[in-house]
């Protein structure tokens, strides 16, 4: 009866032990890999665990520390600001009413009895009531023709109301057109329509407009005047306006 020999089988079996054997090494050492890392880390964070307890409680100081600021000090400051600024505002009211200087001077300085716009930014800066101190005190300066101290105060005032932020802006720009800095009045002119919106926007293209036109730059004229036309038709700047887009385009020729 012939025999024969099953040839490879054996060397497969030997193959595929070894692979199990190579792969049970490789896996061995990733572990081993592993345990030297963690082992080394555990060990720095021992070396350092001083260091790192003085991070951790340093952070938490200031975090605390924040809290406690905002809590403490900050808070009660903001609602005395507003309380001590309550007469004023009410003088703001009145001089606007009537449009007086006298009782503009009285709202930025206050009286024998009580604070104005500007001892209110002296004694509570850093807070929203001294923050909008500042925007009421720029306009009051610019009734009262102080241009200077209009684009100073301003100037330091910022908001996030839209509103507020375009009038402030585009009234920086009047200070700067009174003063006959006709290129800075253009600029912040330009900068108050930004805000896209109904109230302020075409109030503002209209004055950028005009004062292109004092500076010959009649193409951006043509521009301002064609955007009150198109996108605030029912404001009151849009009512002459084909009369200023013609003008700009004949001054262009």
């Amino acid at each position: 009866m012939a025999t024969y020999k099953k040839r490879g089988f054996k060397n497969k079996a030997s193959s595929n032990r070894a692979d199990a054997l190579e792969n049970k090494s490789t896996t061995a050492n990733v572990f081993n890999t592993l345990d030297e890392g963690s082992s080394k880390t555990q060990q720095w964070v021992e070396k350092n665990q001083n260091k790192i307890l003085g991070v951790v409680a340093v952070i938490a100081v200031i975090v605390i520390g924040i809290f406690s600021y905002s809590k403490l000090i900050l808070e009660p400051k903001e609602s005395n600001a507003f309380n001590e600024m309550y007469f004023a505002q009410k003088k703001f009211d009145e001089a606007v009413l009537i449009n007086n200087d006298s009782v503009y001077s009285i709202a930025l300085n206050g009286d024998e009895l009580n604070m104005g716009m500007l001892g209110i930014i002296d004694e509570f800066g850093g807070t929203s009531a001294a923050n909008l101190a500042s925007y009421y005190s720029g306009m009051m300066y610019l009734k009262m023709n102080d241009y200077q101290n209009a684009i100073k105060y301003l100037s330091s005032f910022s908001s996030d109301d839209i509103i507020l932020s375009s009038l402030a802006t585009g009234s920086i720009g009047d200070a700067f057109a009174e003063l006959s800095q006709f290129d800075d009045a253009y600029d912040y002119y330009v900068k108050a329509t930004k805000t896209n919106n109904n109230y302020t926007s075409p109030v503002y293209l209209y004055k950028a407009g005009l004062m292109a036109m004092k500076l010959e730059k009649f193409k951006k004229a043509e521009v301002y005047f064609t955007n009150i036309k198109l996108d605030y038709p029912k404001s009151p700047e849009a009512k002459n306006i084909d009369a200023f887009i013609s003008k700009a385009i004949a001054s262009n020729q």
